[in-house]
């Protein structure tokens, strides 16, 4: 283990190249390596002492941003490794919580539970430095989203496509949501997932996209009893303008909060039930370690995957191997 003991649970981890690793968490703190892992900066920011900093999105050692989710909700950046941190967003409303964002390039979304029936969501082309509100898609009664790994929001590269449709948001952005219904949302079209849902804590909570930009996985099932394997996940593809959902034939070992590709056929994923490893694109997986996580990050081209959880955990574990460290 890099790091542990400290009086926070990180949910957010962003991982720049293989020096350079953020996470972010509870009781306001982020934590900074631009050495691959061998120290850590952390930070508790200032006036922010009792927030949690559910995800975090890093540019470089100096250029962060991070996302606290209630009361209010706030996204803050820093430009010169977390010295000082500068207000992007705010919002007051009462029921505001946000759950997630994602990059791509210089442009941003960010996604939150709803307000007046319709999901919060709001973009960045300048790398975060203003946003501006979008009206997301109506959810129905208790239809939310869940912060647990910054990862129910991101970028699809050339599948969206195929739906020949308007883009509503300017990207190729897909969304998953959990709770009394859990949907899939690209563009302005949503499809029904077939995950158990109808409890506030079960359904769909994040996506990862494979290298092909087409194809990847949906993860999450009920973390209120996260040893159940069942709906823990699901595979996706889209092929001739259709999206197509099946589910792996060995599932994971219950709840996930997080997956990473290291390439089209090896994943990792994590959650409070442990690690399990695929090597055939997440059609079969292999529990490997009871070890709890929130949240995974990969360098392409590094030989470690990066993990973060409860009590300010940090730890790497190795591709060729699997070995945690």
């Amino acid at each position: 283990m890099l790091e542990e003991g400290r009086m926070t649970s990180i949910r957010g981890l962003s991982v720049v190249d293989e020096k350079i690793v953020w996470a972010s968490g509870s009781n306001g703190m982020v934590a900074r390596t631009f050495d691959g892992g061998l120290h850590f900066d952390w930070i508790q920011v200032p006036g922010y002492e009792k927030r949690d900093f559910r995800d975090v999105e890093a540019f470089d050692a100096e250029t962060a941003i991070i996302m606290a989710i209630d009361t209010p909700a706030v996204i803050l950046k820093t430009k010169d490794g977390g010295k000082t941190w500068s207000l992007v967003l705010e919002d007051k409303r009462p029921g505001m919580f946000l759950d997630a964002m994602s990059f791509h390039g210089k442009s941003g979304l960010v996604v939150g539970d709803p307000i007046m029936g319709r999901a919060f969501l709001a973009k960045t082309s300048n790398a975060g430095d203003s946003w501006q509100v979008l009206e997301g898609p109506q959810l129905v009664d208790g239809e939310a989203f869940f912060a647990s790994s910054g990862s129910n929001v991101g970028f699809v590269q050339t599948a969206a496509a195929s739906f020949n449709r308007h883009d509503l948001y300017e990207w190729d952005a897909a969304i998953v949501s959990g709770g009394m219904q859990s949907r899939f949302f690209i563009k302005n079209t949503s499809f029904l997932l077939p995950l158990r849902s109808g409890k506030n804590s079960s359904g769909a909570n994040g996506i990862a996209l494979g290298p092909d930009g087409q194809s990847g996985v949906i993860f999450g099932g009920d973390f209120a009893s996260p040893k159940e394997r069942d709906s823990s996940m699901l595979l996706f593809s889209f092929k001739e303008g259709r999206l197509i959902f099946n589910p792996p034939l060995v599932l994971p070992a219950g709840y996930k909060s997080h997956v990473v590709f290291l390439n089209g056929q090896e994943l990792f994923a994590c959650g409070t039930s442990g690690i399990d490893l695929s090597g055939d694109g997440g059609n079969t997986w292999r529990h490997i370690s009871d070890k709890p996580f929130h949240v995974m990050g990969f360098a392409a081209g590094d030989e470690k995957v990066w993990l973060a959880g409860p009590g300010g955990s940090i730890a790497i574990i190795f591709k060729k191997d699997g070995q945690l460290k």
